[in-house]
């Protein structure tokens, strides 16, 4: 169940593209200001094809686009995707804060069931 504005498909790609420490490192970069791949990569201890591919999977969960600058590909955070990602955040707690009051209130009535003669 997806509650919001994306697809099964969408929100399983994003949330599998943040589930991982570098690539959101990456976008946390690239929103404070775009950067090449090439320069993304000398911030992390793995190889440039390595941070390629993280770059990728961001890409193709939308999190990200990249546009060519001369040789270098340079690479932007998609700043409505991440609304769209905060948005369904947003949606998944008001629904567990629905599910607790309800719980709270269910937890109410019997204590009150309980002190009843």
């Amino acid at each position: 169940m997806v509650v919001g504005e994306l697809s099964e498909a969408d929100a399983d790609s994003i949330f599998h593209a943040l589930a991982d420490a570098t690539r959101r490192d990456i976008v946390a970069r690239v929103i404070r200001t775009e950067e090449s791949v090439s320069a993304l990569a000398q911030h992390y201890p793995m190889s440039f094809a390595a941070v390629q591919k993280h770059v990728a999977v961001l890409e193709r969960a939308s999190l990200i686009t990249k546009r060519k600058r001369g040789r270098e590909q340079i690479v932007h955070a998609d700043m409505a995707a991440l609304r769209r990602a905060a948005r369904l955040l947003d949606a998944y707690e008001e629904l567990w804060r629905h599910r607790v009051a309800r719980i709270e209130q269910i937890l109410a009535e019997d204590q009150e069931g309980k002190t009843d003669p």
